[in-house]
């Protein structure tokens, strides 16, 4: 008796867990197609070329995809807009042993030469107008190594200048880079026509300017 009871108890299990089964089923939706003929399923999908993405290799590092050889090409650089990025030749190196010192009450004794505190320092990447030198202008002479002079020593107005000079002052001129400040003394002599610019040298650029304005020696007496 008590067997014929657990057997009924399974047989009404099985069917209440059939009925929950076809409860979950998805149910197929109609066909929109007019007609006995099949849907046709979609052709997949075929790259050309197969591209891979872009990964991550660590945490603010991204590689780019690798790309095939052929896909490179070489073309020529772009020349520059102008010539102000062009690099300008390197300063010549300085002995070890000079260094920048202020040189003060300096006087000038020509257009690119000083004298100050026992030496003597000639303006290191320029040329010089001699003293006695004269400068023609639209049939014009003038005395402008004696201009020059004057006008460099008009903006010195005996004021130090750092240098990088010798330890111990030479009994010769010597060749040095100053400055007045924060200004190139080399730069404002070129740049103002007061000397002109070694061939080859950093103050290329600042001579054809005072050339085009007609600044110093290339332009009328001043």
């Amino acid at each position: 008796m008590l067997g014929s009871v657990l057997l009924l108890a399974g047989v009404l299990l099985i069917i209440q867990a059939e009925a929950l089964l076809s409860v979950d089923r998805p149910v197929p939706a109609p066909s929109q197609n007019s007609g006995t003929q099949p849907a046709r399923r979609a052709a997949p999908i075929v790259e050309a070329h197969r591209r891979e993405s872009a990964r991550k290799i660590a945490q603010n590092l991204i590689a780019p995809p690798q790309l095939e050889p052929v896909e490179l090409e070489r073309v020529e650089p772009r020349p520059p807009l102008t010539d102000l990025g062009l690099a300008v030749p390197p300063r010549a190196p300085m002995p070890e042993d000079w260094r920048e010192v202020l040189l003060y009450r300096s006087v000038a004794t020509s257009s690119a030469i000083f004298e100050s505190m026992g030496r003597e320092v000639i303006i290191s990447g320029v040329q010089g107008i001699d003293l006695d030198g004269s400068c023609l202008f639209h049939d014009v002479t003038w005395p402008c190594g004696q201009r020059a002079r004057a006008a460099f020593n008009s903006w010195l107005r005996g004021r130090a200048l750092k240098c990088f000079v010798p330890p111990d002052p030479e009994r010769f001129a010597i060749a040095a880079p100053c400055r007045l400040g924060k200004q190139d003394v080399g730069a404002w002599l070129v740049s103002n026509g007061w000397a002109t610019a070694l061939p080859n040298g950093i103050y290329g650029k600042a001579e054809a300017t005072a050339w085009g304005a007609e600044m110093g020696i290339f332009g009328p007496p001043r």
